[in-house]
């Protein structure tokens, strides 16, 4: 007998039980599923903690100033100013593994237009912001480094302040118009592109950002050499973030005089560590996930090794006929092998299409992008395939070895 003919021969007999069949097939299609499903979402999950650092800023340092001691208690970083401007030049200068650095200089203040007013966070900074933020502009431009030495009173827009002042979807309008912020006007010059939501429900788009030299002319006071704020900078590259950090480090150690013994008058936070970390843990997580459902996949082939072996004591004496009249050892193990196949192929087929529903419907339902793994669907049939092989090698060698008369006996 010919392989092309033990194929349909092993259909029909599937086919004659197919409410048992199907059962037999629920395993592998619940394990396959399941494999896709948590890796898609694991991997939507990932994509989407790239996607919120990406909005925080690329290979992103923050430098704090360092902290007041009343009464035996600590006011925590940034509560005592200890960053000069003389540090930021030093940064910029000396340190090679950062591709920018920029001030902050932080305020919440009150814009007003002719229509409107919206209290929003005003930023003072300097043109390398957009930079180490990763912030583009929908309309208009950016200021520049001779409106940060003129103190020109202009000011770039976050799309929910522009809405707030100029109505929905007013990006377009909003450039060239004139906004006061205590009492001063500023004419708005670009609107960023918008950035949504952090983690913790803060919205990047509302904000407003104008050279730092005019914010502290008009909005809130020097602190003469003192950096009113901190400093964000921006690594070269993503492997170059705790380079960078060690040389921020040993620039503002030496800058501030401190000895070997004494103890950093600043912090340096690494967001690019926390998203590593992150991206760690989801990654963990999904791997994890997607061994408890591939145990569903080995039980789907206990499951069809347990069917075959009752299919093949069912049919011990169509076994012995087949083998009565001509057929060898080694083609009755292959029908049994096919139909083994067959069920756990048939199974990974079905879970793969499940799986990829079940996963845009989880996706979509958590809010993470569905990031289908081609790979992993391809793994996961291929593994189903290699279950009906495995489990059901037994089933069909023991049908192989049954005696003909001993066969044909049976009732």
């Amino acid at each position: 007998m010919r392989f092309s003919q033990t194929v349909p021969l092993a259909a029909r007999a599937l086919l004659r039980n197919k409410t048992r069949s199907f059962l037999t097939m629920l395993g592998v299609i619940i394990g396959v599923a399941s494999v896709i499903s948590m890796v898609t979402v694991g991997e939507g999950a990932k994509a989407r903690v790239a996607g919120v650092f990406d909005a925080m800023g690329t290979n992103l340092l923050i430098v704090l100033s360092g902290s007041t001691t009343s009464g035996g208690m600590m006011g925590g970083f940034g509560s005592m100013p200890t960053l000069t401007w003389a540090d930021l030049s030093a940064i910029r200068r000396d340190a090679r593994a950062v591709r920018a650095a920029a001030p902050v200089l932080n305020a919440k203040i009150t814009v007003l237009s002719d229509d409107a007013n919206w209290t929003t966070a005003i930023v003072g900074t300097s043109p390398d912001y957009f930079q180490i933020r990763a912030w583009s502009i929908a309309k208009g431009s950016t200021f520049s480094d001779a409106d940060l030495e003129s103190g020109s009173k202009v000011v770039v827009l976050g799309a929910t302040v522009v809405n707030r002042l100029f109505g929905a979807n007013a990006e377009a309008d909003a450039v060239g118009r004139t906004v006061r912020l205590r009492s001063v006007p500023f004419t708005v010059i670009g609107v960023l592109q918008r950035k949504g939501q952090s983690p913790m429900g803060q919205d990047y788009d509302d904000v407003a950002l104008l050279p730092y030299s005019t914010f502290q002319a008009k909005i809130q006071g020097s602190l003469g050499k003192f950096v009113p704020g901190i400093i964000a900078v921006s690594a070269t590259s993503p492997a170059d973030t705790y380079r960078a950090q060690a040389e921020i480090a040993a620039i503002l150690r030496d800058n501030h005089h401190l000895s070997s013994a004494a103890e950093d008058d600043f912090s340096i936070r690494n967001l690019t560590e926390l998203a590593s970390a992150q991206q760690q843990g989801t990654k963990a997580l999904t791997g994890l996930l997607a061994a408890i459902a591939a145990v569903s996949l080995i039980v789907g082939g206990i499951g069809i090794m347990n069917i075959m072996l009752v299919s093949v004591t069912e049919r011990t004496r169509e076994i012995g006929l087949r083998m009565a009249i001509g057929a060898t050892p080694g083609q009755v193990l292959l029908q049994f092998l096919v139909e083994a196949v067959a069920l756990a192929v048939t199974g990974g087929l079905i879970g793969v299409v499940l799986g990829i529903v079940l996963a845009r419907a989880v996706a979509g339902r958590l809010g993470v992008p569905s990031t289908l793994r081609l790979d992993m669907a391809a793994i996961s049939f291929c593994f189903s395939a290699l279950v009906g092989v495995i489990f059901g090698f037994y089933p069909a060698r023991r049908a192989s070895r049954l005696n003909p008369i001993d066969a044909l006996r049976s009732e």
